[in-house]
């Protein structure tokens, strides 16, 4: 069997195409396909309101290409959703249909809660009998998820992203909402709290770390990650760090994002599982289909 999870978030639009092994106690995925496009939904959103023609144009083309791969793979089933740019667009939900109608392809536009649900299931595999603050950073919005075990206890998102520009009196704003609910999220006795950290950006710092015997990052060493990054311009980024034009300009932003939330509730590590909302897709979307509720899983990296 073969799933296809469409993630459309503000940033950047993916495509994974994954085909299913399953066995008595462990269903095990392994990637097929990995398409990532950097159209910039929320630049239009979080500057006009809604998506331009030549950003819809653009979309347009990129659902065509996509729904094309999952013919070819003949997937069985696909998920795609929407998250913050589309969600806030003036005109989101006249794409949406628009999408459906002349390309074939249904997207669920969800609320930041649906989002958190969902890639929750890829996160849960990856936690123990601890407390944990998940930090998920977005172009458009940060969700924050508190574990106490495999049990979310509570969350919340905030309209604060590595693409979306707030001036510097909104910023402080949600900065402050997120600490104080941050503080209230955990009892005053909990202590060693784990982050755990999702995104493109966290991702690129790990790879940047060259990490090869562990997940976690220190508070110091992501500190120190983020100096050395904004060391080099947005030009030496691309250049000498290799990084694409659309991670070279968000994530120093997106750095201080995860260094200020660990700050607040105490916390001196974080753990990079390397997964996100389109591995989470894929785990709902399998129960969805094969109507099986996952036990054990495994995710195959390698093509």
């Amino acid at each position: 069997m073969k799933l296809a999870a469409i993630d459309i978030g503000s940033n950047a639009i993916r495509l994974q195409i994954v085909t299913v092994f399953e066995e008595a106690h462990m269903v095990s995925f392994k990637k097929l396909e990995y398409l990532r496009f950097p159209l910039r939904l929320g630049h239009d959103v979080f500057k006009k309101g809604k998506i331009t023609p030549a950003t819809e144009s653009q979309f347009k083309k990129l659902m065509q290409t996509f729904k094309l791969l999952i013919e070819l793979y003949q997937v069985k089933n696909y998920y795609a959703v929407a998250t913050s740019a589309m969600r806030e667009a003036s005109n989101g939900e006249l794409i949406r249909k628009k999408t459906k109608s002349e390309v074939g392809l249904d997207i669920n536009i969800i609320n930041g809660r649906k989002e958190a649900n969902i890639l929750n299931k890829a996160i849960i595999p990856n936690l123990e009998d601890e407390n944990y603050i998940h930090i998920d950073v977005g172009g458009g919005s940060t969700e924050l998820n508190v574990f106490r075990g495999k049990k979310l206890i509570k969350s919340q998102s905030f309209k604060i992203g590595s693409v979306r520009k707030l001036s510097e009196k909104d910023r402080k704003v949600t900065v402050d909402a997120m600490q104080k609910w941050s503080l209230k999220a955990f009892p005053k006795k909990a202590k060693n709290i784990i982050g755990i950290g999702t995104g493109g950006n966290i991702n690129k710092l790990f790879k940047i770390a060259n990490k090869t015997k562990t997940n976690v990052i220190g508070l110091a060493e992501l500190k120190a990650l983020r100096a050395y990054v904004k060391a080099y311009s947005n030009r030496d980024r691309i250049k000498i760090l290799k990084m694409n034009p659309d991670r070279a300009d968000v994530i120093v932003p997106a750095s201080d994002i995860y260094i200020s939330v660990l700050e607040n509730v105490g916390s001196d590590q974080i753990i990079v599982p390397k997964v996100g909302l389109k591995d989470g897709m894929i785990y709902d979307l399998y129960e969805q289909t094969s109507g099986r509720q996952i036990g054990e899983l495994e995710f195959l990296e390698d093509f």
